[in-house]
């Protein structure tokens, strides 16, 4: 089992008819009486959720920021930085999915630099966020487990980029987790949720064994259980026992606990991330193109844990298992209704392969993955066979 240190210092608030608590959990954080509520494209006010949000916080000054993206982009946080200088903001409540609430962690560190926080984004050398207005998150969406990390991913169209931060300062102090919400996600959305959870843990697990097998169980458990849940709320989304549950496993995908002790990967999010970046591709949809090819390229180095898990987790036996659990796994994106080719999203897109290999080599990116062996050629074969 490798070293590791967690700490996560955010309070989950689970359940159903929870907002009652709202107002004392920001008292708890702040004095102020001045709140930015920041939320995406709407979907929060016709569910009525801001609604209750204003009702709950009527002795609060609420200042709303509507438009954060589904990725979301530096341009416009940046708009609701300046906002929060002008009226010092100090306590931002995030009401929304991943990308909204990583568009906040971005905003509280942002507020307090000095200089332009693109070079944060850039890791220039020295170039850190050193603090971070506190803030809170309301979940809408289970997919990203932002509402329990401290990573964020922003995107920034106009350079074709998509980059990562984060750090302990951005932890979110407090995160209501509703799942009755989930009963008012598009179908589209649902697919994506489960299956950025699914990949979440898949790059924590799909590598080599470290010894620490309580973690292997647990990501187990998650895959196992959102590859039962999956048709229940594709099919029923008010299935409150179904949304429960993903809402929990999607949390625990991402909250910190799956990659203690264990080699990671991540090498799938670092190529998706790109197919974003490029074509405007929804973030789980550039995984599920991604993950299968990169199994198959790397299949010497996974074959052992893809045996396990084709065996503890899809019941598979036999000696071919290991290959036949790459099948299963495409087929399981297939069965929410994502696909996993790239033309099937662009048409102009035969040229992603040598333009990914080139950006990776840009940034000195060589060596990736749980061994650090993924190399350049070997990224763009495997966008290749992805197209």
């Amino acid at each position: 089992m490798l070293n590791f240190e967690i700490q996560n210092p955010t309070k989950i608030v689970f359940g159903k008819e929870q907002l009652s608590k709202l107002s004392y959990y920001i008292e708890n954080v702040t004095t102020s009486k001045k709140i930015l509520v920041a939320y995406g494209g709407g979907s929060a006010e016709k569910i009525g959720l801001l609604d209750k949000i204003r009702t709950e916080l009527k002795n609060f000054e609420l200042i709303e920021f509507g438009g954060i993206e589904a990725n979301p982009e530096f341009d416009t946080l940046m708009k609701a930085v300046v906002i929060c200088r002008d009226n010092k903001i100090d306590f931002i409540l995030a009401v929304g999915g991943g990308s909204v609430i990583d568009g906040v962690k971005f905003i509280s560190g942002a507020i307090n630099y000095n200089g332009d926080p693109w070079e944060v984004l850039l890791r220039f050398d020295g170039k850190v966020f050193k603090s971070a207005v506190p803030f809170g998150t309301i979940l809408t969406i289970p997919a990203t487990g932002s509402e329990a990390n401290s990573g964020a991913v922003i995107s920034r169209s106009s350079l074709k980029e998509k980059r990562t931060m984060g750090g302990p300062l951005f932890f979110p102090v407090f995160s209501f987790l509703d799942p009755s919400l989930v009963s008012t996600i598009p179908k589209r959305q649902l697919a994506n949720g489960i299956t950025d959870a699914f990949m979440h843990t898949l790059e924590q697990y799909l590598t080599f064994s470290s010894g620490n097998l309580l973690q292997e169980r647990e990501a187990e458990a998650i895959l196992s259980t959102l590859i039962e849940i999956a048709p229940k709320i594709m099919e029923n989304p008010s299935d409150y026992e179904a949304a429960a549950n993903l809402m929990w496993s999607a949390n625990h995908a991402l909250n910190g606990n799956l990659r203690c002790g264990v080699p990671t990967d991540w090498s799938t999010h670092m190529i998706g991330h790109e197919l974003t970046a490029l074509y405007g591709i929804d973030h789980a949809q550039s995984l599920a193109i991604i993950c299968p090819r990169l199994l198959e390229v790397k299949f010497e180095n996974k074959k052992d844990k893809l045996a396990q898990y084709a065996s503890r987790v899809w019941n598979i036996t036999g000696e071919n298992r290991a290959k036949i659990a790459i099948i299963q796994t495409e087929n399981f994106f297939h069965s929410l209704g994502i696909k996993t080719k790239l033309s099937e999203y662009s048409t102009n897109c035969s040229d992603a392969p040598t333009i990914i290999k080139t950006r990776f080599q840009e940034r000195n990116w060589t060596a990736m993955g749980e061994r650090q062996d993924l190399t350049l050629d070997e990224v763009e074969l495997i966008v290749k066979n992805a197209l």
